[in-house]
């Protein structure tokens, strides 16, 4: 099923996530960021899953979730937004890019991050990457996705926010 998307949204992906709690952070975030999560099955947990839950507290009714049967389908369904994928071993620092609304941030499974075969995709605009310290090996999936999306958020103006902007830690 094709589904319009407003034009000034961002669309996080996690692709093939597998820990429940990552996951309720991340719609967490994106219900109060007023932006779209997908995510790529399979997943590593059923969506009833309590520690999601609990992660996600009472936003998962306000957060716009989709869920997409696998990667070629969800791509198909975004078929005109810029994918930027989040990688590790990129070169190019997520903060080198000039954001625009509709643009694809995808993010890997917390244990292996994503394959080749996807950071090699003909669709995947750039891989980026989140600087750490040498002999760092990953930033936890939820911190991840925050980083990059607030980022992208706070070059287009805070666009998704409306009229409306809190604070954190409540």
């Amino acid at each position: 099923m094709l589904r319009i998307y407003s034009a000034c949204v961002f669309h996080v992906v996690l692709y093939r996530p597998e820990i429940p709690p990552n996951t309720g952070n991340v719609m967490r975030l994106v219900a109060n960021a007023g932006v779209t999560l997908h995510l790529v099955h399979p997943l590593g947990f059923p969506l009833d899953d309590t520690k999601l839950k609990r992660a996600g507290m009472d936003y998962r009714e306000y957060a716009d979730v989709v869920e997409h049967p696998d990667f070629e389908s969800m791509l198909s369904n975004l078929a005109i937004s810029r994918v930027f994928a989040l990688s590790r071993d990129a070169e190019r620092d997520y903060t080198s890019v000039e954001y625009a609304p509709t643009d694809v941030l995808l993010f890997g499974q917390e244990s292996t991050g994503l394959p080749a075969a996807i950071l090699q995709h003909e669709r995947i605009t750039a891989a980026l990457r989140i600087p750490m310290r040498a002999g760092s090996r990953s930033l936890n999936l939820s911190n991840s996705v925050a980083i990059v999306l607030y980022e992208a958020m706070r070059q287009t103006g805070f666009a998704e926010m409306g009229s409306t902007h809190g604070s954190g830690g409540s």
